[in-house]
């Protein structure tokens, strides 16, 4: 039985495994970095380690010396949220060779799904539709120029290794294909330390739709539906919904299939992602695996009543899910903001700096998930999120008002953030239509689109204001 868990993590995902497992009535542990010392989850904690400087290097990546502290405390199990060491299988191992319980799959899922050729080539018995594509690394730039021009431009090349957009690169013709080639390579080999790379055609309108599985060490699997995870910068989530606007439920139940296939193909246990592209013709294709706890899960969360993070320790702890596919309802609609500090007005840029106001948003079916309070420093070191902002209804639409209400009442000072971007995209119509992909940012947000709404804003409020003002002198009949 698990009675102590170190949470290898920071931030609000850190804070978010400990609520639970306070819930549980478990104990925790954290470990944090010289930046992070202040932190809320830091003081949630039952115990808190300082682990080294800010660098994740020498801090949240020090995966002998964070199992060396869970020793020492004597603690069961070991939650790696996601990032940092999640998805590093030779962790995952280490945890268990010591005797601990790595709450996560196994190494074996983690390192066949981690590598995106291994990962199709376990799937492909199962019959799963893919994107056209290579199944094995090119080096070559010669035999990767022809089999480019046989799958036919554009081609994405994409990190064998890869993730988070990175060694990703769009060939639109055979004249950029060795720039980018080579480009993609350098970047792989710099954010992955493994150049390789392959071809798959690219969808040039696609969507982007994740399954959550979860799967127990009996053999069960089920999965919880999907979500839309299609408005991305950089190849990189913004906002998510669930469910999607576009499955009908006869797509969603052979997506969700699919999605159990991949998790069986690799012997898969506890809670994952498997991702989807869906073309303009709703055929769809498998894109990849995540073996952790996604950013976006409140919103599966919210639409099933399922704590996911309760469901990850009771499979680590050998629990049998306590429900089949057939118990499991889709109710309602939730919406999931990713509030960064950055500029959305500076191609999202990184916005560091000290929060000199904070106030989150409350209200009912609102839920903000966060890492931060009024005037901490927002560390330049690790990722930007500063809070997700999760808002649920029981339509799309009521969902929708629900988040664009919270994102007026979010009161953030100090740092740029995606909030005026959120804002932008849940009064557009083609997302309140459902009408969308991965392009949306392409085609519908720039700099003078967003600057002239705000001044539309403003002149449309100094209007009102002025015309309350002659109506507050006629009524009091003062001076003007």
């Amino acid at each position: 039985m698990i009675n102590k868990i170190l949470v290898a993590n920071r931030g609000e995902i850190a804070l978010r495994i400990m609520k639970t497992a306070r819930s549980m009535g478990l104990k925790t542990v954290a470990v944090y970095s010289e930046a992070d010392r202040d932190a809320p989850h830091v003081q949630f904690a039952d115990q808190a380690i300082c682990i080294g400087p800010p660098s994740p290097n020498e801090s949240y990546l020090l995966g002998d010396k964070i199992i060396a502290i869970a020793k020492e405390l004597n603690v069961d199990a070991i939650h790696p949220g996601y990032g940092f060491l999640s998805e590093n299988p030779d962790f995952a191992e280490k945890v268990e060779q010591e005797g601990l319980i790595f709450i996560g799959p196994k190494a074996h899922a983690i390192r066949v799904m981690g590598n995106k050729l291994a990962a199709k080539e376990a799937v492909l018995a199962y019959d799963i539709p893919m994107v056209p594509g290579t199944d094995k690394a090119i080096t070559d730039i010669e035999d990767a120029k022809k089999i480019a021009g046989e799958i036919g431009f554009p081609i994405l090349i994409k990190a064998a290794a890869g993730g988070g957009g990175k060694g990703m690169r769009i060939v639109e013709n055979k004249k950029e294909f060795e720039d980018q080639m080579k480009r993609a390579i350098s970047e792989a080999e710099n954010a992955f330390g493994d150049g390789a790379v392959f071809i798959e055609k690219f969808v040039t309108s696609p969507r982007h739709i994740e399954i959550q599985v979860l799967a127990d060490t009996h053999g069960n699997v089920v999965h919880l539906f999907e979500r839309e995870c299609s408005i991305q910068r950089r190849h990189q989530k913004v906002i998510e919904e669930a469910p999607s606007a576009l499955l009908t439920d006869e797509k969603r139940r052979e997506m969700g299939e699919a999605a159990i296939k991949v998790a069986k193909a690799c012997d898969y246990i506890g809670a994952g992602t498997v991702e989807f592209l869906m073309d303009e013709n709703r055929n769809f294709y498998f894109l990849e695996m995540n073996t952790r706890l996604q950013v976006e899960h409140p919103v599966t969360e919210l639409i099933t009543g399922l704590d996911l993070v309760e469901q990850q320790i009771k499979v680590a702890q050998g629990e049998k899910l306590a429900f089949s596919q057939e118990d499991i309802a889709l109710k309602g609609h939730a919406f999931e903001l990713r509030v960064y500090a950055e500029d959305p007005l500076d191609n999202f840029m990184p916005s560091v700096g000290t929060l000199a106001g904070y106030r989150e948003p409350k209200g009912e079916h609102i839920r903000v998930d966060s890492g931060y309070t009024e005037g901490m420093q927002v560390p330049i070191q690790y990722d930007p999120m500063l809070s997700k902002l999760i808002t649920y209804g029981n339509t799309r639409a009521e969902a929708m008002q629900r988040m664009i209400d919270a994102i007026a009442d979010y009161h953030i000072e100090g740092v740029n953030t995606t909030l005026s971007f959120g804002k932008f995209v849940f009064e557009h119509e083609a997302f309140r239509k459902g009408d969308f992909d991965t392009n949306f940012i392409t085609k519908y947000y720039s700099k003078e689109k967003a600057t002239a709404i705000h001044e539309q804003e403003a002149r449309a409020a100094a209007h009102f204001v002025l015309y309350q003002y002659l109506k507050d002198v006629e009524k009091l009949k003062l001076p003007k």
